[in-house]
């Protein structure tokens, strides 16, 4: 080894902890809209989740098809994440959280309660009913959220021990419409694990998440009605491992003027 370079240490293992359990990583993704399962399973692998989620409701209304699909995940060998999409208030949502338990066996659910079927905006006042009505009846609740600091208070008061705020509008591929809002939420909750969850529409969305210092993110569509989805699945987690490893290093601040990067002192004077 050359005695000029340092000799590398092992990397320090950095792993995401919500409720007091170890998730296998940063990168949680959805499981609709894949053109079949071969390529679900392919893009889950590829993508190193360390959760899938499953909209319970979807699943149901497929009848038989739907009992196959659930088979077809819990082989996967991946944490499951059901959630509530679809309700539109919140008993709708609590009466599906208490199925998704019975079903899959977990007190971990995905509380979503949608405001409208045009921006699928989450119904805040619903969701916070919600939170505190199923935190009580024992479940680790993952609300999908604003980045809203008031919403976010009422939900960690409510019991939620994880917030997953909105990128942009599910589905939207926009990325982070709100990123001064984001960051003043990372900043107010700085112990609370924060996901980006939806809007996210390229793997440099995620990396720019991950930057500002977010612990995880969630998306579907980017990765499920991409033309190679295995591929996009693990440029989504390569990118999120850079903008974590990034964030942990120290991100040179932004400035209004330029720096020199060779000093001035020893130019030469004519």
């Amino acid at each position: 080894m050359n005695a000029l370079l340092p000799e590398r240490t092992a990397p320090v293992v950095d792993t995401l902890t919500v409720y007091g359990e170890a998730v296998g990583s940063r990168l949680f993704i959805g499981t609709a809209l894949y053109p079949s399962p071969a390529v679900l399973a392919e893009s889950v692998a590829a993508a190193r989740a360390g959760l899938v989620t499953v909209s319970l409701r979807r699943e149901q209304a497929r009848g038989r098809t739907g009992e196959r699909f659930l088979g077809w995940v819990r082989e996967m060998g991946v944490r499951v994440l059901p959630n509530t999409a679809g309700c539109h208030t919140a008993q709708e949502a609590i009466t599906t959280a208490l199925m998704a338990r019975e079903l899959f066996d977990t007190a971990w659910i995905k509380l979503e309660v949608i405001a409208d079927d045009d921006t699928l905006q989450p119904e805040v006042i619903g969701l916070v009913e919600a939170a505190r009505e199923l935190t009580a009846q024992g479940f680790k609740v993952f609300p999908y959220t604003t980045e809203d600091l008031s919403v976010a208070d009422h939900l960690l008061r409510a019991g939620c021990e994880v917030l997953m705020p909105w990128g942009a509008p599910i589905g939207s591929g926009r990325g982070l419409n709100n990123i001064y809002g984001l960051r003043a939420l990372r900043a107010r909750v700085p112990g609370v694990p924060l996901v980006v969850d939806a809007g996210l529409g390229a793997p440099s969305h995620a990396a720019a998440a991950m930057e500002l210092g977010y612990d995880a993110c969630l998306l579907n569509t980017a990765i499920a009605k991409a033309a190679d989805p295995v591929r996009m699945a693990e440029a989504f987690a390569n990118a999120i491992d850079a903008g974590r490893q990034a964030y942990l290093a120290g991100i040179m601040p932004a400035r209004d003027m330029a720096a020199p990067s060779t000093p001035m002192i020893g130019r030469a004077v004519l």
